[in-house]
């Protein structure tokens, strides 16, 4: 973790301070473990009294929290975007599947755009290195596996923007889509066709990203999130003619 030792001011409040921005920047994120107290006071350069005061303030926020024989972890900060009756609501109807994909498609088209224009080397090894684990994953065709590093690579480029209220907002939709709520991407990996073309897509937007080429980038994510929302439109095609074929085979059979 990127701490770094404190110099001015009140040192508990200077403590403070970094975790405070650490957390709106994405880096420390909802549920992860502090460091234990003897070597965070060390990173920070401060005394553990310090420290612990300055985890006091923090919690006092709802930052973070303390759990008992466990550590200090950052608090769920991101909450629910949605109330609970809005989720169930938008899990029970098509139309809130494609209008989520057509957000996705406006808010990391612009994502993209600003990764390759504003994104740190590190930040384009991040995502370089997630798209070569799913290169590695899609031999294996383990579903929950690349709809995982699905996840991660689209959030990864979020991240690489550089822009903290996208961020946060992204991540709190990305937890209703790891829950199934719009759509099961794991059934969309089942297709052979659909592995092999979004493997490709995300190579492409990777490509655009690496070469640090804004305009690219945003099209190969459109393009990408185009070719989703057509598929689950297709997925949906079928089923629904699988369930009236089946409704006809029932009716002949009770003839």
């Amino acid at each position: 973790m990127p701490f770094q030792k404190v110099q001015s001011e009140k040192l508990a409040e200077s403590v403070v301070k970094q975790i405070e921005l650490l957390i709106l920047r994405g880096i420390l994120r909802p549920g992860e473990r502090l460091p234990a107290e003897r070597d965070l006071a060390e990173r920070l350069g401060v005394s553990r009294p310090s420290l612990r005061e300055a985890i006091g303030d923090l919690s006092d926020k709802g930052l973070l929290e303390t759990r008992a024989g466990a550590g200090v972890f950052v608090a769920d900060v991101l909450g629910s975007a949605f109330s609970p009756a809005l989720v169930t609501l938008f899990g029970d109807h098509d139309e809130a599947v494609f209008d989520y994909i057509a957000f996705r498609r406006d808010m990391e088209g612009l994502a993209a755009e600003r990764a390759a224009t504003y994104g740190s080397e590190t930040d384009l090894k991040v995502i370089n290195t997630i798209f070569e684990k799913m290169e590695a994953a899609h031999p294996k065709r383990n579903p929950s596996d690349e709809a995982r590093l699905d996840a991660e690579f689209h959030l990864s480029i979020i991240e690489a923007s550089h822009n903290v209220v996208m961020l946060h907002m992204m991540r709190s939709m990305f937890d209703l889509l790891r829950e199934g709520v719009f759509y099961n991407r794991s059934v969309m990996f089942k297709q052979r066709t659909n592995r092999a073309d979004l493997l490709d897509q995300h190579r492409a937007i990777n490509d655009a990203l690496q070469a640090r080429d804004p305009e690219a980038a945003k099209r190969a994510v459109v393009s990408h999130l185009t070719y989703v929302e057509d598929a689950l439109k297709d997925q949906q095609k079928f089923e629904k003619n699988e369930e009236i074929a089946k409704l006809r085979f029932d009716h002949e059979q009770r003839r």
